[in-house]
């Protein structure tokens, strides 16, 4: 069998840019059972509902959902089991120490395989206010609407 090269996305979490300030991004590998790996395999994971917590110095994932794999027997997994982050020791401890003394939050942005290996990309996340949103709106709409000007204008219209 060929081994898999290059990067394969399986979910995003989107909504993540648009809740959260995005200070700092981690790689972290994902400990899973057979049947999770053949149902993120056919594309099935949300990453919507997840977050990421240091428990007694090991990095976990919460609430993250990935369906049952359909030809899966009694070994069925868990549908929003802790799944454990494989991350370097001193990872841990910064991640640790950033969120208990700047009060920021671990969030998922992205599930993908990597040269065959599950991975998901955290994040370190500080959560937007209504305004912040409002002001972030209107930011990407004003460029929108000055690109499409000036490409008006170099057409000559």
């Amino acid at each position: 069998m060929a081994k898999e090269t290059g990067r394969k996305l399986i979910a995003q979490n989107k909504k993540a840019r648009h809740d959260y300030h995005i200070e700092d991004t981690f790689e972290a590998g994902l400990v899973l059972t057979g049947t999770e790996v053949k149902s993120l395999r056919q594309g099935r994971a949300s990453l919507v509902d997840g977050f990421g917590e240091i428990d007694r110095g090991e990095a976990w994932l919460l609430q993250v959902h990935i369906p049952q794999y359909d030809n899966g027997t009694w070994t069925n997994h868990e549908t929003r089991r802790r799944r454990k982050l494989l991350l370097n020791r001193h990872e841990i401890e910064k991640i640790e120490h950033r969120t208990q003394s700047k009060g920021l939050t671990i969030i998922p942005l992205s599930l993908y395989f990597k040269d065959g290996r599950a991975k998901v990309e955290i994040a370190l996340a500080r959560g937007k206010k209504a305004y912040d949103k409002r002001h972030a709106i209107a930011e990407r709409q004003a460029s929108r609407d000055a690109e499409r000007e000036v490409g008006r204008r170099l057409k000559g219209i």
